[in-house]
């Protein structure tokens, strides 16, 4: 192996280059390495932060769903109640007049059955008024009597 000129020269470029990439290049990949490290550092610590966040959402969220729920099962339990008693009370309501109205035919009933009764006596008496006449007016035979009898009763 000799050493000669060119082999000085490439040692001599290699050292230069060396230098110059030490000196010019070598700080800006640094720079540009530490900038990317902060970066990345920055968005991990803005991920963890946005991921305890969600958690605490999530956890607002639940707890927010939860007193919904309770609010809408208490709504509708009173809901319910107030269905019921409308029920309860339209029930009394229809009770009651069901009760006057059966009170109300039955009072209507009874007069009309009374007004019958009364009519029936009069026309009955009328009856037996004209049949006596009839009977008075004729002659007194048993038979004559039985046919009259049998033509009133065919009347009643």
């Amino acid at each position: 192996m000799d050493f000669n000129a060119t082999l000085i020269g490439e040692m001599l470029s290699f050292a230069i280059l060396i230098w110059f990439c030490v000196h010019f290049i070598w700080p800006h990949l640094n720079k540009a390495i530490e900038d990317r490290q902060v970066k990345i550092a920055e968005g991990l610590n803005a991920a963890e932060r946005a991921h305890a966040e969600l958690r605490e959402a999530d956890t607002r969220v639940a707890a927010e769903i939860k007193l919904a729920r309770q609010q809408a099962t208490e709504i509708i339990d009173r809901a319910q109640q107030q269905a019921n008693q409308i029920i309860d009370k339209a029930r009394v309501e229809a009770i009651v007049e069901i009760n006057r109205l059966k009170a109300t035919a039955q009072d209507d009933i009874a007069s009309m059955a009374q007004r019958a009764r009364d009519q029936l006596r009069e026309q009955v008496g009328a009856l037996a008024l004209q049949g006596a006449s009839k009977i008075v007016q004729r002659e007194v035979d048993a038979s004559t009597h039985k046919l009259l009898l049998d033509q009133l009763a065919a009347e009643i």
